[in-house]
């Protein structure tokens, strides 16, 4: 990694060198926002306001294994689900799964990825795989989706919430992003700008949602991918979300959560609770994760198990995180820029900036452990 060090060692190097190799409509899609794009600022400005104060003469011997859910891990970092991650960078499903068995990091599988359960399951390590899931309205395709990830290798089941509407994301809207994807002039000519990416794309062939082409119909006249959104187009409830409880024998967390009263009302139903406000994608007034932190964790107690994401761009955002109550934290766009930067090894190199900037910190905080960060004054 020293190499990769000297030439990106933040994330935002990973970034700029992946906004360059992906077509435009590609990067629209990734690093978008709805509305004006305030959610996602608000998310940035929220963590870049939290002061934690280093201390002297105190010796540090950090030690980054975090217990979630039961499973071990090696830091308090994971990869947060990103819907059609194939069509980030091709393959990426799988390289990013193979990256996080070997990081001892959970991997969460989107819905809508463009990779299945049973093509990702083989690239898990023991215990990293969670299922994210965007609600079907039949139960029936439901529970073949449980069965599926379940028999897949797939430990952790994700429920996502903050979807009762679609959001309008502008920008992809101006890009002309498409799913499934179009070939028109425009995307042929951006495509023809990033030769790597489409190179790619020809050998791993057009990006599609490939979980739910099992439950399409051949005789609907809008078409399978359409006809599936159609279907998976519910707003769960509380209902839902017992029956989930009752047909998923592993752990169970609900994401998207902002407001304690709905942390309270879940943490007496799921294993976790993961605060998030969907990258700034689904609601621009939303609060920053980190603004909604310690409410949440007032709500559900000292114990229960919190995650959290939102624009979190190196280890000290990490632990302004913990600081502000969470157990663990995800990132998406990250580990996407990762592995649009460089690859597999991009990947990785995320995990490598992350710890490496985690160990740094608790020297200069005269913390052990990351959990320890709550007990800062942030």
């Amino acid at each position: 990694m020293s190499d990769l060090d000297d030439r990106f060692p933040a994330l935002s190097d990973l970034a700029a060198r992946a906004r360059r190799r992906v077509p435009h409509f590609i990067w629209e899609y990734l690093d978008s926002a709805t509305g004006n794009e305030a959610a996602a600022h608000r998310a940035e400005a929220a963590l870049d306001a939290i002061a934690l104060t280093p201390r002297a003469l105190v010796k540090s011997t950090p030690d980054l294994a975090t217990t979630l859910v039961g499973q071990r891990f090696d830091l308090p970092v994971g990869i947060a689900p990103v819907g059609m991650s194939g069509s980030v960078w091709p393959g990426a499903e799988a390289a990013m799964a193979r990256s996080a068995a070997r990081n001892c990091a959970p991997f969460c599988l989107s819905t809508v990825a463009a990779a299945t359960p049973e093509e990702v399951g083989p690239h898990l390590g023991g215990g990293t795989g969670w299922f994210q899931l965007y609600a079907p309205a039949d139960p029936e395709i439901r529970r073949d989706m449980l069965a599926r990830a379940r028999d897949a290798g797939f430990t952790g089941l994700i429920l996502t919430v903050d979807l009762q509407a679609t959001s309008r994301r502008e920008r992809q809207r101006r890009a002309r992003l498409t799913n499934p994807m179009r070939l028109t002039p425009r995307i042929a000519w951006q495509a023809a700008l990033a030769p790597l990416w489409a190179a790619g794309t020809l050998r791993h062939g057009t990006p599609r949602l490939k979980t739910l082409e099992k439950y399409a119909d051949p005789n609907s006249a809008t078409g399978a991918t359409a006809h599936i959104g159609y279907r998976l187009r519910t707003a769960p409830d509380w209902d839902y979300l017992r029956a989930l409880r009752d047909e998923w024998d592993g752990a169970l967390m609900v994401k998207g959560v902002l407001h304690p009263d709905d942390a309270a009302r879940a943490a007496r139903i799921t294993d976790a609770v993961w605060v998030s406000n969907h990258g700034g994608r689904q609601f621009e007034a939303a609060p920053a994760p980190a603004d909604a932190l310690p409410a949440i964790r007032q709500a559900v107690g000292p114990d229960y198990p919190l995650i959290a994401d939102g624009a979190v761009r190196s280890g000290t955002d990490v632990l302004r995180l913990l600081a502000r109550g969470a157990d663990f934290v995800m990132l998406g766009r990250a580990f996407h820029h990762g592995m649009a930067a460089l690859g597999e090894r991009g990947v990785d190199h995320v995990f490598h900036i992350l710890r490496e900037g985690l160990i740094a910190d608790l020297g200069q905080l005269g913390l052990d452990r990351p959990t320890q960060a709550r007990d800062l004054d942030a």
